[in-house]
């Protein structure tokens, strides 16, 4: 079982200790990046999220609202730590978060870029629902943009 908890002055260290394996990284920042970026983006509500087992954080998150079109939750950063993979956390984080941001309610969908190499992230967001949209982005073109609709 995993939780979704605030990143705090009390473990932000910890968070940032995470990794990811070698073949990963040039998918994702790092996790101090993801906590700067989350204090960059603080004006379009960003919050990073630890996601946590019954003893460490296994990975983080980092949401920000995206009131452009297509106005939606964007979710910017995902990552599970390399010692933490392939035991479902991300599943199971990635439920969670879709289950937070429907009962927010701002938005009606949530949108991830997610490279077209990435093979594992993207099966990990097709099966939670996530449908590629079919639009490139200039600024992204070797990324596939991915929509989860709350029904």
């Amino acid at each position: 079982m995993i939780w979704l908890k605030p990143i705090t002055e009390d473990n932000w260290k910890e968070a940032s200790r995470l990794s990811v394996g070698k073949e990963q990284q040039a998918f994702l920042d790092t996790p101090t990046g993801i906590l700067a970026r989350g204090y960059v983006y603080r004006n379009n509500n960003a919050r990073v999220l630890s996601i946590v087992n019954e003893t460490a954080i296994v990975g983080l998150a980092l949401i920000r609202n995206l009131d452009e079109e297509p106005a939606c939750y964007d979710l910017q950063q995902f990552m599970i730590d390399q010692r933490y993979q392939k035991q479902g956390y991300g599943a199971q984080a990635l439920k969670q978060i879709v289950s937070l941001l429907q009962s927010e309610g701002a938005y009606d969908c949530i949108e991830v870029c997610v490279h077209q190499n990435n093979a594992p992230a993207l099966r990990l967001f097709q099966a939670a629902g996530f449908a590629d949209t079919g639009y490139i982005d200039d600024a992204a073109p070797d990324c596939l943009n991915l929509m989860y609709y709350f029904q």
